[in-house]
């Protein structure tokens, strides 16, 4: 039973017949009314609204939502404003935004429908009565049943703020990472520049010591490195002049191109990851470009320089890689059967490379023929080919050198031969760690040895008067054995050296043509100086050591280009220097 004087109909209808029965009403269905607001409204929150102006309700079934969002839409366009999206979170009945609170505050009513406050007292107000009904489903509603929404804020979609917030959002990312790199560059220039001062300091210090030295020996302070006067007392065509020297971090491999005054350092890159690069060093710029390598390459073993801008590098990932130095890319990898331990390139033909590898075994290759290798020969021994040179021969395919700790073996290339030779009188002077070459003609050979380490009864090792320790604690007492070749051909033992050998490592060496003269010099990396240390060939007379490192040399090279450029290169773990030779 509705009460007396309440509208008898879902919607108020002021132009229509108000004695509809209940039956025509249900029928018809709610439709939710229009206001056409012609004056403001203000009021308390939980009051009457208070309105200045009439307030005229249409019903009756006449139009729908969107016909009024667009007639809402037409309006605001004819008086110069904007109109509102349909999609935003507004009102059903004046299809105008809801606020988080004032007086067209977000509320609802106990059917759960919602409306802006000021519409629904404003509903009220028109009824004139108590109650009304929900313009959406007829039930009814007092004044004091009108319940406030409290949210903190209203949602409303905008696509293009989206992306605009998620635009901004990528660019603080980006800036960021490149906030993070430029630290992390900075303070790698600060360790550099620590590591110099304190090289510095160093330097400083040894030179006042070796004057105090000489001093009390009653020696002058001559610098070994300049000029070296040999026993008859005349001045030594050559010097070592300190070119380049650059602090690195886990260096372990070099090579020298001297016609470009390039250098290569192989080394992993710093950080917690596994990955390996090789660093591109212009010697008259003093400028490094760091050269990433697929993941795949592993750790480089060995570096040789090509003719015609290439060089080739062989790796533990098994692969051995032309790289071209123009572009500074992998140009062309063989996949090796074994990691690769050392490479070299054929002095009598610029297309054929070659591998050593950790089996014992010695490939050659022709770059022309990208599918496999020419040739594959088997080892004495399955221990690593940790060295290999080119000797000068006529035929297409001639003879390598090669080093493993069995000794120095010579190896027939074409073929012909699977196996190769140990050069005579090597067999016991203990394990081989190095090979060094005359170049170019490969007629003068020093191979270094380290001692064997004997097992006694127990199995204990036990070292004898040759393997002890040097005196400073440092290395042990090796032996550097010259190897001389006839012009047939053969080999023959010349003059043994002692010296301080790597207990671990196999330490490169390499042999130096002094200009204008027919004399040669050896050098090697000194366990007990930390540097190189130089002997005249075939006295094994010294002759001079070169700039101490705080590390054991690593890597040693010579090279020099057809405009008998000549430089020296040797590397530890965290430095780099380069010597001109004259």
């Amino acid at each position: 039973m509705e009460e007396a004087g309440e509208e008898s109909g879902p919607w108020l209808n002021p132009g229509g017949d108000d004695t509809d029965s209940q039956e025509e009403v249900a029928r018809r269905g709610p439709a939710p009314p229009v206001f056409q607001l012609s004056s403001s409204i203000s009021g308390e929150e939980g009051g009457a609204a208070e309105a200045e102006g009439s307030v005229e309700v249409t019903g009756g079934g006449g139009g729908n939502r969107e016909a009024r969002g667009q007639d809402s839409r037409d309006d605001a366009e004819a008086s110069g404003g904007e109109a509102e999206s349909p999609y935003l979170p507004s009102c059903p009945v004046c299809m105008n935004v809801w606020t988080a609170d004032g007086v067209h505050r977000v509320s609802c009513i106990p059917c759960g429908h919602v409306y802006g406050r000021s519409c629904l007292e404003k509903w009220l107000l028109q009824c004139g009565k108590r109650s009304a009904k929900c313009p959406q489903c007829g039930r009814k509603f007092k004044q004091k049943q009108i319940i406030n929404l409290y949210v903190p804020e209203i949602a409303v979609p905008n696509n293009d703020l989206e992306k605009q917030v998620f635009s901004l959002r990528e660019i603080n990312e980006s800036l960021e990472k490149q906030n993070q790199e430029l630290v992390e560059e900075i303070k790698e220039h600060k360790r550099q520049i620590m590591l110099q001062q304190k090289f510095i300091n160093e330097s400083r210090s040894l030179k006042r010591q070796k004057m105090v030295e000489q001093s009390s020996q009653g020696t002058t302070d001559a610098d070994s490195v300049a000029s070296p006067t040999i026993d008859d007392g005349h001045c030594n065509p050559c010097n070592f002049v300190l070119q380049n020297e650059l602090f690195l971090d886990g260096a372990r491999v070099m090579g020298i191109d001297a016609s470009s005054q390039i250098i290569f350092i192989s080394g992993r890159a710093p950080g917690a990851g596994v990955e390996h690069v090789l660093t591109k060093i212009s010697m008259c710029r003093q400028e490094l470009q760091k050269i990433h390598l697929p993941p795949d390459t592993k750790a480089i073993r060995d570096i040789c320089i090509l003719p015609g801008g290439c060089a080739v590098f062989a790796s533990l990932g098994k692969k051995l890689s032309l790289l071209s130095m123009a572009t500074n890319s992998v140009v062309l990898h063989y996949d090796l059967p074994a990691p690769g331990w050392s490479c070299s390139g054929d002095r009598n033909s610029s297309n054929h490379i070659y591998a050593g590898l950790q089996n014992g075994m010695l490939l050659a290759f022709d770059i022309r023929q990208t599918a496999a290798p020419l040739h594959s020969m088997m080892g004495l021994s399955t221990h690593p080919v940790h060295t290999i040179h080119s000797v000068v021969d006529n035929g297409s395919f001639g003879k390598v050198l090669s080093a493993s700790s069995i000794g120095p073996c010579i190896w027939d290339v074409d073929g012909s031969i699977n196996r190769p030779n140990l050069l005579p009188g090597m067999e016991n002077h203990g394990v081989c760690i190095s090979l060094a070459c005359a170049p170019p003609s490969s007629d003068v050979l020093v191979a270094s040895f380290r001692p064997k380490v004997e097992l006694s009864d127990d199995g204990a090792s036990q070292l004898g008067k040759s393997q002890s320790l040097t005196p400073s604690g440092s290395g042990k007492l090796g032996c550097h054995a010259l190897i001389r070749r006839s012009y047939g051909g053969s080999f023959a033992k010349g003059q043994i050296c002692k010296g301080s050998v790597s207990g671990l490592r196999m330490s490169k060496s390499a042999i130096i043509p002094l200009e204008r003269s027919n004399q040669l010099l050896f050098a090697y990396g000194e366990e007990t100086l930390g540097g190189v240390r130089t002997w005249r060939l075939p006295s094994f007379q010294t002759f001079t050591d070169l700039r101490p490192h705080r590390r054991p040399i690593l890597d040693l090279r010579f090279a020099e280009s057809s405009a008998w450029d000549r430089y020296l290169g040797c590397i530890s773990e965290e430095r780099l220097q380069v010597f001109r030779v004259r």
